[in-house]
């Protein structure tokens, strides 16, 4: 484990800027052509192989100088630095579940193509879960939350509206509980829109539940993908519904998600744009996930295409930030000095041993990503936990215990990607999946570009540690 605590740092070059990142503090530098071109293999002890390489470049005092810079910087522990002291610490700390997805309805109205949830079946039999599994899954998370006061719960399916009584009555039954054993739930709700009406649009935004709400973009993206059970395009319906609901949120939290395929790989910055001018500035657009010989999958080829497009979506982001119509993009928000904490860098979502999904059957999983999959039954809201091992397996499963991760610039920013996707594609879940970490790389670029961007053209803005500006 010794590389894992090694000092690093990444270089890249985006939009006319040279960007420099300090793996262990986060800390951004942008650099002139010179430092950035030392950085290329100085660490602080290597001076003479530096002037070797480029002398011939630039003049020895000039890098002499530079070098000299490098080393305060390395002396600040701002350029180079060290891992924090307690990281095995937050590593081998005991896990205590937060959070759950209740897969309320094992059944949708659409028939998206890409569904990784087998088009609301998950492989297995559409059903819908009963208030009484519902019930004791909340009672199963408060006790085995621990002292942990802040609780998560999310209905999901597919499509959640389509048990919609049982929604609200777990609701009711969440914040009965709250009360009495000193809870706190933040609900939310992953759905489509089909079924969203003015009863329910009021009763979700009434009852402060967090919306994360599915649409791809334009038309023609939407309907291609995301058909009804009959082949029909659903969009307009879909469009309508979403249109009345965030007018009607009064400030409550929401975020329009999208899904990008091999369709609009190198177009989907036009679909982020049709979704903010069609009335939701708050959006993501994820990249599909599936098997390369299916027509939609995103493949080895495609990445320069897909790259070059997040590219374009981050100045394009800049841009409008620039004429006054700013928009939230979720993978351009982060936070670089008050990010997630260590164990959160390390872990992830926390699948399979902080968060768990519970299915209509009552059956737990380790995320709702892994429903249906054999040998991932971990327990069961009437019996309990059953598999205690395979939650120290996920709990153990972190960055610094996967060989591919442990010297990658980015493993604190992508905690070394969704499990379930790197067992299914890279045939290991302790393995990272290439293609999506070549994606997930180009977005934390991208999100670092931005903020370099905006300390060097707005620092009254910036006013925050976390970004250096050097030699520019």
């Amino acid at each position: 484990m010794k590389s894992s605590v090694e000092p690093m740092i990444h270089r890249f070059k985006q939009n006319g800027m040279n960007i420099v990142m300090d793996v262990n503090s986060a800390i951004l530098h942008v650099v002139d052509d010179m430092t950035y071109d030392v950085l290329a293999d100085y660490n602080g002890t290597n001076r003479e192989a530096v002037h070797n390489r480029l002398d011939g470049t630039y003049k020895a005092s000039e890098l002499d100088e530079d070098m000299d810079e490098i080393d305060e910087l390395i002396k600040q522990k701002i350029l180079f630095a060290p891992m924090v002291d307690n990281y095995q610490l937050a590593v081998s700390e005991r896990p205590i579940i937060k959070a759950l997805c209740l897969n309320i309805a094992h059944d949708c109205n659409l028939r998206c193509k890409y569904c990784f949830a087998g088009q609301g079946g998950y492989g297995q039999w559409r059903m819908l879960m009963s208030f009484d599994v519902a019930r004791r899954a909340v009672d199963f998370l408060i006790a085995h939350s621990g002292p942990r006061k802040h609780l998560e719960m999310d209905f999901f399916g597919g499509e959640p509206l389509m048990n919609w009584h049982v929604v609200k009555q777990t609701v009711a039954y969440c914040r009965e509980q709250e009360k009495k054993h000193n809870k706190l739930f933040k609900l939310s709700l992953t759905t489509n829109g089909m079924l969203l009406d003015k009863e329910k649009v009021k009763y979700l935004t009434d009852n402060h539940i967090s919306l994360i709400l599915s649409l791809d973009g334009r038309k023609e993206m939407h309907d291609a993908m995301r058909p009804g059970v009959h082949g029909e395009g659903t969009y307009d319906q879909i469009l309508k519904n979403l249109q009345y609901c965030v007018a009607h949120r009064n400030g409550e939290e929401y975020y329009v998600r999208g899904t990008f395929t091999r369709r609009n790989m190198d177009t989907f910055t036009d679909d982020v744009l049709d979704m903010i001018d069609k009335g939701f500035p708050a959006v993501s657009m994820e990249p599909v996930v599936g098997n390369e010989d299916e027509p939609y999958a995103i493949r080895e080829e495609d990445l320069p295409a897909v790259k070059k497009e997040y590219e374009r979506l981050a100045n394009t982001f800049i841009q409008r930030e620039a004429e006054g119509k700013p928009f939230f993009f979720y993978h351009f928000n982060m936070n670089l000095w008050k990010g997630p904490c260590l164990p959160k860098r390390l872990r992830g979502c926390g699948a399979g041993h902080e968060y768990l999904a519970v299915v209509p059957n009552g059956d737990i999983y380790p995320c709702h990503q892994f429903v249906g999959r054999d040998g991932y039954v971990i327990g069961n809201v009437y019996e309990g936990l059953k598999n205690m091992k395979m939650m120290k397996e996920f709990r153990d499963n972190h960055v610094l215990s996967k060989p591919e991760c442990v010297d990658c610039w980015a493993k604190f920013f992508c905690s070394g990607g969704c499990h379930a996707n790197n067992e299914s594609y890279a045939g290991d879940m302790h393995k990272p999946y290439h293609l999506t970490c070549e994606i997930q790389k180009k977005r934390i670029e991208c999100a670092m570009m931005i903020q370099a961007y905006n300390k060097m053209n707005k620092p009254k803005v910036m006013k925050q540690p976390g970004l250096e500006k050097m030699r520019y």
